[in-house]
C-alpha cells in the first residue's frame, strides 16, 4: 500500500511538475493479478484497483497501515467495475458486475473477492473507500439505475451526463459519495465553471480514454493554479482546497468519489471562470 500525505496549499505554490505528479497523480492503479493500494492521509481516503486475469484478488487489509484485521473493519467501500464483466463475491454472496456498474459494501464484510470472466477481457474494479461507523447493506447498482443529470452543452464543450450512485438519494453509506461523468462526443471540459469543497476531499479517476488521449486536470487554488497531464485510467487527488476540473483531446469518463463532513452533492464554493489564475 502506497501512503500519501496532506500538502498545504502553501507548499503546493512551489512544487514542480515532478512533484506534483508524486503527490497528486496515481498512475498505475490496474495491475494483473494483484490489489493495487493507496493510502491517502486526506480524509483517511483508499483508493485502488483489481484486476483479476489468471486468479482471484482478495481485498485484504495492510495491517500495519490501516490497524485492522480485514479491510471493511471498520471501513466502506464503493467499486465500480471499469473493464469487461466479472464478479464480486462478498462473504459468499455473487454479484455480476458489468462495465459501469457500482456496488457498494459496509462496515464488517469479512471476505471480499474479485474474479473476471474472461481473462482476455478482464474486469477491472476501482474502489474508493472512507472510515465507517455503521453498517449500511450492501447494494448493486447498474448506470441505469443510477441517477442522471445532463448538464452543459456542445457549445460551450461541457455537454455530459452525470449518474450519481451512493448518495443521499440513492445508495445509503455513512460518508462515501460516488458516481460518474460521461462527457457526450465533441464535448471536453469537465467542471468548468469550476469549484472547490472545503468539507470534502474528492479523487477523480479518468478512463474510456484513446491511447493517445490526454486530460489536462487543472487543480490548485483558484489563484494558483498548476495543471497535469493524465492519460487513460490514472486517478488524481484533490484536497479541499483545490479546485479540481479537466479538459481533454477527445471525450471521456471519470469517476468521482468524495469523503469528509458531509454527503451533500451540491455543497460547493463555486469559482466564476474570470477569477481564476
Amino acid at each position: 500500500m502506497e501512503i500519501r500525505y496532506a500538502s498545504h496549499p502553501q507548499e503546493v505554490k512551489a512544487f514542480d511538475t515532478s512533484r506534483l505528479r508524486q503527490e497528486f497523480l496515481l498512475e498505475s492503479l490496474f495491475n494483473p493479478d494483484v490489489l493495487t493500494l493507496t493510502y491517502s492521509h486526506v480524509d483517511r481516503f483508499i483508493i485502488g484497483g483489481a484486476v483479476p486475469v489468471n486468479q482471484p484478488v482478495k481485498l485484504e487489509a495492510d495491517t500495519k497501515t490501516m490497524g485492522a484485521a480485514t479491510f471493511l473493519e471498520r471501513r466502506e467501500v464503493g467499486i465500480i467495475n471499469v473493464g469487461g464483466r466479472g464478479t464480486i463475491t462478498v462473504d459468499g454472496t455473487a454479484y455480476d458486475m458489468e462495465n459501469k456498474d457500482c456496488l457498494y459494501i459496509g462496515l464488517g464484510a469479512a471476505e471480499v473477492v474479485f474474479t473476471s470472466t474472461d481473462s482476455a477481457n478482464p474486469a477491472k474494479f476501482y474502489l474508493n473507500s472512507s472510515p465507517a461507523h455503521k453498517n449500511y447493506p450492501t447494494v448493486k447498482a447498474s448506470i441505469s439505475e443510477a441517477s442522471p443529470n445532463h448538464l452543459g452543452a456542445l457549445t460551450t464543450n461541457n455537454e455530459r451526463t452525470i449518474f450519481r450512485y451512493i448518495h443521499t438519494g440513492g445508495i445509503q453509506s455513512c460518508q462515501l459519495v460516488m458516481g460518474l461523468t460521461m462527457l457526450k462526443p465533441g464535448s471536453n471540459w469537465n467542471t468548468m465553471p469550476c469549484h472547490t469543497h472545503n468539507r470534502r476531499s474528492e479523487v477523480y479517476l479518468y478512463f474510456d480514454m484513446p491511447e493517445d488521449g490526454n486530460v489536462f486536470h487543472f487543480m490548485g487554488e483558484p489563484q494558483e493554479t498548476r495543471h497535469l497531464v493524465v492519460r487513460n485510467e490514472q486517478a488524481i487527488l484533490s484536497p479541499s482546497w483545490s479546485i479540481h476540473s479537466g479538459v481533454g483531446t477527445s471525450a471521456y469518463t471519470f469517476i468521482w468519489g468524495m469523503a469528509g463532513e458531509n454527503q451533500i452533492f451540491e455543497d460547493m464554493d463555486p469559482v466564476a471562470p474570470q477569477d481564476l489564475k
